[in-house]
């Protein structure tokens, strides 16, 4: 599995090249992104974080200070923009807290720590708090979304039976679990790798896929059972 998972790195890696994530200028930002991210395209998130810079509020302190209807008008197009501003307000309040507004800070608590605590912030569910510790706090955790889910699924790697499944859905922890135990915990590379999966369930893994063009099609089991075969 350590040389599959591998392999399906560096494959993507030689397509794609690396992908210097995660888009943002600062860790806050980057916690700030994650939240706003939830059910959102990535370009209707940057219009939000540009009007929170433009009315320099992008600042833990700056989110507090903000009514919340205010808040929530700024980062309009995000959508959901009321709960999300919820969300944010929860997320300072914890941040000062427990960091004195400081995400840099975090990288002092142990991963499992900072996980338990992040979970227990107002809408910050599994994925939303492995991208702060990967991406903020730089930890090495394995960010699972569902472009992931996808590519191991059409790949024949995803951890699950059908059975399993259906009865229990598609587990997060089992499928970060497939990466935690197979790979080295280097940040670097889980920072790569997720985005890796985004950049190719975005433009070749797509829900109806471009398995022509795709660079794992040589040993991808759904390609093949398609008819579509490497000719390189």
């Amino acid at each position: 599995m350590r040389e599959q998972l591998l392999n399906i790195y560096h494959l993507m890696l030689e397509r794609y090249g690396p992908q210097h994530w995660w888009p943002g200028e600062t860790p806050f930002e980057v916690m700030v992104g994650a939240i706003l991210t939830q059910s959102a395209a990535w370009v209707n998130v940057e219009k939000a974080i540009n009007n929170l810079k433009a009315a320099r509020a992008l600042s833990p302190a700056a989110i507090r200070r903000l009514p919340q209807d205010e808040l929530a008008h700024l980062i309009h197009s995000s959508g959901y923009f009321n709960a999300k501003a919820y969300k944010l307000k929860a997320m300072v309040e914890w941040l000062g807290k427990n960091f004195d507004d400081g995400p840099d800070r975090m990288s002092a608590w142990e991963i499992a720590e900072l996980r338990k605590s992040l979970l227990a912030v107002h809408g910050i569910g599994e994925e939303t708090a492995d991208s702060i510790i990967l991406y903020a706090a730089y930890k090495p955790i394995f960010v699972i979304d569902a472009y992931t889910r996808r590519v191991l699924g059409r790949l024949g790697l995803c951890p699950l039976s059908r059975k399993s499944m259906e009865k229990h859905g598609h587990s997060y922890a089992t499928f970060q679990t497939l990466f935690m135990d197979n790979l080295p915990l280097d940040t670097s590379m889980f920072n790569e790798y997720h985005a890796l999966f985004v950049r190719h369930g975005k433009e070749t893994c797509r829900k109806k896929p471009l398995c022509l063009h795709c660079c794992l099609r040589s040993i991808c089991p759904y390609s093949a059972a398609q008819g579509i075969h490497d000719n390189g």
